[in-house]
C-alpha cells in the first residue's frame, strides 16, 4: 500500500484523522474504490502495534502503526454498521490498552433504482366520486436509505389514455402513491362516454429531481362505474295526513354496501320531521302542516365506518301538498272605506282583500265575495255592489248624500269551496270641499320688529275659517305667503285644533336688504275644492311687517381664508388676505390673534396679511391664526375668522444621524475587517421616494483605513479596510449629502471605540473610566480611614484610664475621713 499519496475518506467524531486509542466512530461512503485510509491510531508505550476484531467482513484492516483502512467495496445495503474493535499491544503480543469499540456507518449513496411492486394494476372508480379521495394505490420499493433523498420516491402520472379536451381526470399524491379524481374528472366522468381509461405512472427516487436520478413506470387500468349516489326526485307529500307514522317516502343508495347513513338539517328547525335508516330509506316521522312550511331542504350523508364522508351530500327536496283546511280571514274586524257625496254611479270605492291561507293559485284558496246585509237601508237597499272575484265595491244605484246616512255597515260573505267567513265593512260618507276658507279680517295692520329677533319667535297669530265638516281634509286650513317675502324669511303653522295660524320667524331679518314687507297671505284646504267653487279675497289677507336696524358686528365673506406660500419667502411678502363688511356700512379695522410665533402682520384697513419673520416649514407645516374684524366707530363690534397658511418645503435642512451613537465598538485586536451600519436623517419634507442621501468619509487621510458605502437611501455601512488599529476611540468624519435642490451636505462624526471584549461586550478597567477611583487611591483612602478611627479609639482609651484612676484615690481618701453625725 503507497501512503505517500494517502486519500482519507473517514471521518472521525473530532473531524481529525490521527490521535489516541480510544472509542470512535466514523461515517464512510459505500461504493467506494479499496485501499481507503480512515484514521490513524497513535501508540502510547509499552504499546508498539495494533489488533482489529469484530465485523471486519475481510474488508477492515489495522496495520501494526494504528493506520486503520479499508481494502474492499462498501455495500450500505449488505451492512450499513460495522462494529469492530482496536487494541494496542506490547513487544510480546499483550493487550496493554483496549479493545476499544469502533464504530463505521457506511452512508446511502444512490445505487439502486426504484421497482413498482406490480407492472400492471386494476382499479375502478364510480363516477362523481369525492375528488381528492383514493381509490387505489400503486407502491413501489427503493432499497437505497429512505432516511436520505436517495430512497425519497415522488410518483407522478405522466400519460392518461384517453385525454379528452386535454383536461386530466385523474391525480396522485406523489409521495403516497394515492390515485384519486381531479375536479374536472369527478365532474365528467361517464361510462357510457368512456367506460375505461390507462395510465402510466412513474416513480422517481432523489425526491424527484431530474439528475442524479432514477425512475420506473407502470400501467394502470381504471374502470369507471355508473354512479348510484344520486339525490332522488322531488318528494310531494300530503299535509296532515292520518296515516300511521313514520311513512316512507324515498330512498338513498351508497356505491358499496356497508356505508353509514344520516341526514344533516341545514335550516336548524325545532323539530326536524325526517328520519332515514342505515338501509337508506328516508321517512317522514309525522303529520306536516303546509300553512306552517310548505317545503324542507335537507341533506342525506354516506360516511364510512371511520366516520368519514363517502362523498358529497344528496339534496333532498320535500314539498308539502295543501289540501283545503283554512277558511276565509277578514283583513280587520272592520274595514273602513270612504266616499264623497258627489262620486257619481259606478265609482270604485274600495276593494276589500280576505285571505286564505291555503295554497295561492289553487282552487283552495280561490275566494268569492257576496253582500248579505246593508244597514241603514235609507234611501234605499242595493246601493252598493262588491265583485264576485276581487272584492271591490261600487256604488250600484246612486250618489250618496250625508245628511241621509253619514255612513253605512255591510256584512260581507267570504267563502271559499268549503268554507265561508263574514266580513264587516263601514263605509263613511264625506263632505264634499264646497265651502271656501273666510279670514277674519282681511288687514292685520302694521307689525314692527327688530331685525335681530330670534328665529323661531312667533309674531302675529291669523284665524280663518271653513264651514265644511270639522277635521276633514275639506275644513283643514294651511297658510300661504304669497307676498312680500320672496327670501322665505317668514313661516305660517296651522294649529290642528282651532285652524289658528302662527306667523313665526323662519329665517333671521335684515333690515339693510329690506326694512318693509308687505305681507299677503293665503289660506287654502289640503282637499280640492269641487269644481265650480273657486276662492276669492275673502281668502287672503295682509300686514305690513316693519323692520328696525340693530347695531350688528361686521361680516366676514367667509370663515376659514387659506393661502399658500413658500417656506423661504422674504420678510414683507404678501401670504393671503381677508375680507369683512360691515352690516351699517362702518369701516373696518383688522388684527391678528394666536400669531405664537410673531411671523405675520395685517394691515389694519385693506386686511392683507405679510410675512414679519421667517417662515419655518419644519417648526410648523400649517400656520393657524385669527383674524378679528372690528367696526370703527359705533359700539365698536367685532367678529372673527380663521386665516390658515400652508408653508410648502425648501431644501435648508442640511442631513444628519437620526440619533447620537455612543455604543459602537469593535473588539481588539480586530482579527478580521468589519463593519457598522448607522443611519441617517433629514427635516425637509420629503418625496413619495423617501430620502435619497449620499455618504462620503469626511478626510481623505482616512481612506487607507475606512470605508463609507451606502446601503440604501438613509443607511449606509462604516466598514475597516484593515485589522491593524489601536485599542482606543476612533472619531470617524462622516459627510452626507441630500441631492436636494440646492444640495445641502452635513458633516457628522461617528465615534467608533477598539476595546478588550468579555462574553461579546466592550470591557474597559475601572480606571480608565471618569469618575471612578484608581485601586491606588481606593487603597490610600481606605488606609486614611483605618488611621483616623485608630487614633479616636487611642484617645477614647487613655481617657477612660485616667478617669478610672481619678475614682480610686476618691475612694482610698473617702476611707480615712471619719463620719459626720
Amino acid at each position: 500500500m503507497r501512503t505517500a499519496t494517502r486519500q482519507t475518506t473517514g471521518y472521525g467524531q473530532e473531524g481529525m484523522f490521527s490521535g489516541p486509542l480510544k472509542p470512535m466512530k466514523f461515517s464512510v461512503f459505500e461504493g467506494q474504490e479499496p485501499s481507503q485510509i480512515i484514521f490513524q491510531f497513535k501508540a502510547n508505550p509499552p504499546a508498539v502495534t495494533f489488533k482489529l476484531t469484530g465485523e471486519t467482513d475481510g474488508i477492515f484492516h489495522i496495520q501494526p502503526d494504528g493506520l486503520l483502512y479499508h481494502n474492499g467495496t462498501l455495500d450500505r445495503e449488505t451492512r450499513a454498521v460495522h462494529k469492530l474493535e482496536v487494541s494496542a499491544l506490547d513487544a510480546h503480543g499483550a493487550t496493554v490498552d483496549g479493545p476499544v469499540h469502533i464504530t463505521v456507518e457506511v452512508k446511502d449513496i444512490n445505487d439502486n433504482r426504484p421497482m413498482f411492486l406490480q407492472s400492471k394494476y386494476e382499479g375502478s372508480v364510480r363516477q362523481n366520486s369525492r375528488p381528492g379521495k383514493p381509490f387505489m394505490y400503486v407502491n413501489a420499493t427503493d432499497l437505497d436509505d429512505p432516511a436520505t433523498p436517495n430512497g425519497q420516491l415522488i410518483y407522478q402520472i405522466v400519460l392518461q389514455l384517453p385525454k379528452i379536451n386535454n383536461v386530466m381526470y385523474f391525480q396522485i399524491n406523489n409521495k403516497t402513491g394515492g390515485i384519486s379524481l381531479t375536479v374536472e374528472g369527478s365532474r365528467e366522468l361517464d361510462p357510457v362516454k368512456n367506460p375505461s381509461y390507462n395510465l402510466v405512472v412513474s416513480v422517481k427516487d432523489m425526491g424527484g429531481q431530474i439528475e442524479n436520478s432514477f425512475s420506473d413506470s407502470t400501467s394502470v387500468d381504471i374502470m369507471v362505474k355508473e354512479n348510484i349516489w344520486k339525490a332522488p326526485e322531488t318528494v310531494e307529500i300530503v299535509e296532515n295526513s292520518t296515516d300511521p307514522h313514520p311513512i316512507k317516502i324515498t330512498q338513498v343508495r351508497w356505491n358499496e354496501p356497508g356505508a353509514q347513513y344520516s341526514l344533516a338539517d341545514k335550516e336548524k328547525l325545532p323539530r326536524f320531521p325526517f328520519s332515514i335508516d342505515q338501509e337508506g330509506d328516508i321517512y317522514v316521522t309525522h303529520p306536516l302542516d303546509r300553512e306552517e312550511k310548505d317545503s324542507y331542504v335537507f341533506y342525506a350523508v354516506a360516511k364510512d365506518e371511520h366516520g368519514k364522508p363517502l362523498s358529497y351530500p344528496l339534496q333532498i327536496d320535500v314539498k308539502v301538498k295543501d289540501i283545503n283546511d283554512n277558511p276565509p280571514m277578514c283583513p280587520s274586524p272592520v274595514t273602513v272605506f270612504e266616499v264623497q257625496e258627489n262620486e257619481k254611479i259606478g265609482s270604485s270605492i274600495g276593494t276589500l282583500v280576505a285571505r286564505d291561507m291555503d295554497e295561492e293559485n289553487t282552487m283552495n284558496s280561490v275566494l268569492v265575495y257576496r253582500i248579505v246585509d246593508q244597514s241603514p237601508k235609507s234611501p234605499t237597499e242595493g246601493l252598493f255592489l262588491v265583485e264576485r272575484y276581487t272584492g271591490m265595491f261600487q256604488l250600484a244605484k246612486q250618489s250618496l248624500k250625508k245628511q241621509d246616512a253619514p255612513q253605512y255597515h255591510l256584512t260581507v260573505e267570504v267563502s271559499d269551496k268549503d268554507f265561508k267567513t263574514l266580513c264587516h265593512v263601514q263605509i263613511n260618507v264625506v263632505d264634499i270641499n264646497d265651502q271656501i276658507p273666510i279670514f277674519e279680517k282681511s288687514d292685520y295692520g302694521n307689525l314692527t320688529l327688530a331685525e335681530d329677533i330670534a328665529v323661531g319667535s312667533i309674531i302675529l297669530t291669523i284665524q280663518a275659517t271653513d264651514a265644511d265638516e270639522p277635521f276633514t281634509g275639506s275644513s283643514k286650513i294651511l297658510y300661504r305667503i304669497t307676498e312680500g317675502d320672496s327670501e322665505g324669511r317668514l313661516g305660517i303653522d296651522t294649529d290642528p285644533q282651532t285652524n289658528a295660524g302662527y306667523v313665526m320667524v323662519k329665517k333671521p331679518l335684515d333690515f339693510e336688504t329690506a326694512a318693509v314687507h308687505n305681507i299677503v297671505f293665503h289660506a287654502e284646504n289640503p282637499e280640492p275644492l269641487v269644481p265650480g267653487v273657486k276662492c276669492n279675497s275673502s281668502s287672503s289677507a295682509k300686514f305690513t311687517l316693519i323692520v328696525t336696524d340693530v347695531n350688528e358686528a361686521p361680516q366676514f365673506s367667509q370663515q376659514v381664508f387659506q393661502a399658500k406660500v413658500s417656506e423661504d419667502v422674504a420678510i414683507g411678502t404678501k401670504v393671503g388676505n381677508v375680507t369683512a363688511k360691515d352690516p351699517e356700512g362702518l369701516d373696518i379695522s383688522y388684527s391678528l390673534r394666536g400669531d405664537t410665533r410673531g411671523w405675520l402682520k395685517i394691515n389694519h384697513v385693506t386686511g392683507e396679511i405679510f410675512s414679519a419673520a421667517r417662515l419655518d416649514r419644519e417648526a410648523a407645516s400649517l400656520y393657524r391664526v385669527q383674524v378679528l374684524a372690528t367696526e370703527v366707530g359705533g359700539s365698536s363690534l367685532s367678529s372673527t375668522a380663521n386665516f390658515h397658511l400652508t408653508l410648502t418645503d425648501v431644501n435648508d435642512n442640511p442631513p444628519r444621524l437620526v440619533k447620537e451613537y455612543t455604543g459602537l465598538f469593535f473588539c481588539y485586536p480586530l482579527k478580521a475587517p468589519g463593519s457598522l451600519i448607522f443611519e441617517a436623517t433629514d427635516d425637509d419634507q420629503q418625496s413619495f421616494r423617501g430620502p435619497q442621501f449620499t455618504f462620503s468619509l469626511g478626510s481623505e487621510s482616512l481612506q487607507n483605513d475606512w470605508e463609507v458605502s451606502k446601503i440604501n437611501g438613509t443607511h449606509a455601512r462604516l466598514s475597516t479596510k484593515h485589522t491593524d488599529f489601536e485599542e482606543e476611540i476612533y472619531n470617524i468624519p462622516i459627510l452626507i449629502n441630500d441631492g436636494g435642490r440646492p444640495p445641502l451636505e452635513g458633516a457628522v462624526s461617528l465615534p467608533v471605540t477598539f476595546c478588550t471584549c468579555v462574553e461579546g461586550r466592550c470591557f474597559r478597567p475601572a480606571g480608565q473610566q471618569a469618575g471612578i477611583p484608581t485601586v491606588g487611591m481606593a487603597v490610600g483612602v481606605l488606609l486614611t480611614t483605618i488611621l483616623v478611627i485608630g487614633i479616636i479609639l487611642a484617645v477614647v482609651f487613655i481617657r477612660m484610664k485616667n478617669k478610672g484612676k481619678d475614682n480610686v484615690e476618691s475612694a482610698q481618701a473617702s476611707e480615712v475621713k471619719p463620719l459626720r453625725k
